[in-house]
């Protein structure tokens, strides 16, 4: 299992000390699920194989609390970012994405559309 801190590449600022890297089926399948408690200062970075819309939406079945999702492009660009509640059917990027975080919904206060994150690999 392999896990990322994500920063703001520009500022240095830490976005998450902790994010999950999620590149397989299982893990995207599992995604938050079923989880009851996230600390605040962790989460999940997801992978997929391009940028698209499709495959970077989300679902909020068999969640128990409302979580931030920020969207990046293949770049690491932030495309987009949302507050997602429990048991709502979808929630899509606005434009294509590569990559998307989801974490405790204070992490939509540390980016803005347009910041670029880097994912260093923690040691």
């Amino acid at each position: 299992m392999s896990y990322r801190v994500i920063k703001n590449a520009e500022t240095g600022d830490i976005i998450l000390r902790k994010a999950k890297w999620c590149a397989s089926f299982w893990c995207h399948l599992k995604g938050l699920q079923f989880v009851r408690n996230l600390p605040e200062d962790e989460g999940l970075l997801f992978v997929t194989g391009k940028e698209t819309r499709s495959q970077a939406t989300i679902h909020m079945f068999f969640m128990f609390f409302s979580i931030g999702v920020v969207w990046l492009d293949s770049q690491g660009k932030v495309v987009d970012k949302k507050l997602a509640k429990p048991w709502r059917p979808a929630y899509a990027p606005s434009l294509p994405a590569q990559y998307y975080i989801e974490a405790r919904p204070s992490v939509l206060d540390k980016v803005q559309i347009g910041d670029i994150l880097q994912f260093d690999e923690v040691k």
